[in-house]
């Protein structure tokens, strides 16, 4: 059996990520938005996106299930840190993960976003392998729970 390659029209779903999957990407940023967007519809993952995370709290009752959230740090006028703290004391939000995705990348910031609540951290610019390695894991990680 030959891999699907890149210029495959259809998505390729891995084995572990469910059905249905819902990533959130909080991004101000158009072109890293579409870059991340490109490539979880690549994985057959739909993807909904919000440019700041004021929005995820203000519009919570409106958002589908969501099984992930990649969160910009660095938006004008929005710290990560604080929007992440305020979206997992969100009801319905404890529980979804949030990846840190930011240009931080000095000794500590790591670290600071996982003190912020943040489950995991990808650093800009974005390596695509490395992002869909840590979506994979999240959404294996919450389906065996």
């Amino acid at each position: 059996m030959t891999e699907p390659s890149v210029t495959d029209s259809q998505p390729m779903r891995k084995q572990n990520i469910p059905n249905e999957t819902t990533v959130l990407v909080v991004e101000d940023n158009v072109s890293n938005f579409v870059l991340i967007a490109r490539m979880l519809g690549y994985l057959g993952i739909h993807c909904e996106w919000k440019t700041s995370g004021y929005e995820v709290v203000e519009y919570a009752d409106t958002l589908p299930h969501l099984n992930l959230i990649l969160m910009d740090i660095n938006m004008p006028g929005a710290d990560g840190y604080a929007l992440t703290a305020r979206i997992k004391a969100t009801p319905g939000f404890a529980s979804v993960p949030i990846v840190a995705v930011t240009a931080n990348v000095m000794r500590g910031d790591r670290e600071k976003s996982l003190e912020a609540g943040c489950d995991g951290y990808i650093q800009k610019p974005i390596d695509i392998d490395i992002l869909s390695q840590q979506i994979e894991r999240f959404l294996a990680r919450q389906s065996n729970d």
